[in-house]
């Protein structure tokens, strides 16, 4: 298992990075949370153990037994008609081991179409979608794992594809509840472009993470940090408009030290009231820096969830806020398929 984790980050570290945060960079919509937990913890977190299959998306590496059997239907509405679902499910196999698997599936609304003297000519839609098959390993405290993507986009009868991956490790505390997560996310190439034209980037992360109950407390706190490989991940509009001094001059915004180490950082809380409800609260401070209106920030950047089981069936809701404007609300309902067929077997 050693020698399995170096040799992979010494591959990782291999790779050709382009230090771009934004920017011409293709599949952007693979860093969007796929369900409820996650978007709840701030979108980001590779820590966060636990029974929820669709944690797999933020890690491989967090596959364990207790996924086993777990299947999870997720929607959410963004703003307009931009719609997305997802669907995951994990088992363990006797001989090939533990993996999982999903289907996330983006739809842009429909859009009027149009020649180039601007006359209708009927409509297109536009939509993502992305294939990913996980497999994880563990010994003794330490778990690696893996997952393969097949990212397609379309514009029309137009498609962009990609092929990636996500590679990870996580170590857990054989008596604490206590986690620590390493990932490489979205590790590819674009196989094919839009109208077969120059490849982009793709949305390539590298992120860092601890979670920790302590043993008295109904509380799991988290901490992820991303962007690992780029430390100055600010962006000042040069368009902006700064704030006017006593003298009537402008003020330009400056990059601080501050803000620099601020913007890589994601932290998460989970409130763990019993094993059948739970309130989780996340803050990305990112999210609220780039997404804020010049003189209000509103809610942007904080989340807040919940979970409730009931019987079979587990419901997660969170509301993310990712602009003053409003929120973008996940439900995702969760069950374990195997306790489902006895219970319907004994009834």
């Amino acid at each position: 298992m050693k020698h399995t984790a170096a040799l992979l980050l010494c591959t990782l570290l291999s790779f050709p990075l382009a230090a771009q945060v934004g920017g011409q960079r293709a599949f952007t919509f693979l860093e969007l949370p796929t369900s409820a937990k996650q978007a709840a913890l701030g979108s980001i977190n590779v820590s966060s153990f636990g029974h929820d299959v669709n944690m797999v998306a933020a890690s491989p590496a967090l596959l364990n037994a207790e996924m086993d059997r777990q299947l999870s239907l997720s929607y959410v509405g963004y703003l307009a008609d931009i719609k997305q679902s997802n669907i995951a499910y994990a088992f363990n196999h006797e001989k090939l081991g533990r993996w999982a698997a999903s289907i996330n599936y983006l739809n842009y609304g429909d859009f009027v179409q149009r020649d180039a003297t601007g006359q209708e000519e009927g409509s297109f839609t536009v939509n993502d979608y992305t294939f990913s098959l996980s497999h994880a390993r563990q010994t003794e405290e330490f778990t690696i794992g893996a997952t393969a993507k097949l990212a397609v986009s379309s514009i029309a009868s137009n498609k962009a594809v990609g092929v990636l991956a996500d590679v990870g490790g996580l170590f857990k505390h054989p008596e604490k509840d206590f986690t620590v997560g390493l990932v490489f996310k979205n590790i590819g190439y674009q196989v094919k472009a839009f109208n077969d034209g120059e490849r982009q980037n793709m949305p390539f992360d590298a992120q860092l993470g601890a979670s920790y109950k302590p043993e008295h407390m109904p509380v799991r706190l988290s901490v992820t940090a991303h962007h690992l490989y780029q430390f100055d991940v600010v962006y000042l509009d040069p368009n902006a408009k700064g704030r006017l001094d006593a003298n009537g001059n402008e003020i330009k915004e400056e990059k601080t030290v501050g803000d620099k180490i601020a913007r890589h950082f994601v932290v998460g809380s989970e409130f763990i009231f019993s094993k059948n409800f739970q309130v989780r609260a996340g803050y990305n401070h990112l999210r609220r820096k780039e997404l804020r209106l010049e003189n209000a920030s509103g809610g942007a950047g904080f989340s807040l969830g919940a979970m409730l089981r009931v019987r079979a069936f587990e419901l997660n809701y969170s509301s993310a806020f990712y602009h003053p404007s409003g929120a973008s609300h996940y439900i995702t309902i969760s069950t374990d398929t195997g306790t489902l067929l006895k219970r319907k077997n004994t009834e």
